[in-house]
């Protein structure tokens, strides 16, 4: 298991997620939050941003995700998030973290979120 990790955070998309009708029609926005666990060395080592995951196309696949095709659940999009960080064969696992600061809840509060946490298995 290796220790390294890149971290995005606060990746702010507007999507039309949510299992009532008004949601889908009139969307909200989504904040996501991304740590990526790999190894860092051959990056460090040739200084070339070819040998990492070059977090901003990474924050480009992230947001074409949650600006995309509706989902009822926050867990369903977040595990679509974590396979899009998965595909990077360089990724042992990542944590996700899907916000949704203005769900509709008819109470005060801050914050909804769902976080989950998967790894690959490679053969």
């Amino acid at each position: 298991m290796v220790a390294d990790q890149i971290t995005l955070t606060g990746l702010r998309v507007f999507g039309h997620h949510g299992v009532y009708d008004d949601e889908r029609r009139v969307g909200q926005y989504f904040v996501v939050d991304v740590t990526l666990h790999l190894d860092t060395r051959p990056a460090a080592t040739s200084d070339d941003v070819a040998d990492t995951v070059h977090y901003g196309e990474l924050a480009e696949r992230l947001a074409a995700i949650v600006a995309g095709e509706p989902v009822d659940l926050l867990e369903t999009l977040a595990q679509r998030l974590a396979d899009a960080v998965l595909a990077d064969r360089r990724v042992e696992r990542t944590r996700v973290t899907v916000h949704k600061p203005d769900a509709p809840i008819p109470l005060t509060f801050a914050d909804v979120a769902v976080s989950i946490e998967r790894s690959m298995e490679r053969s």
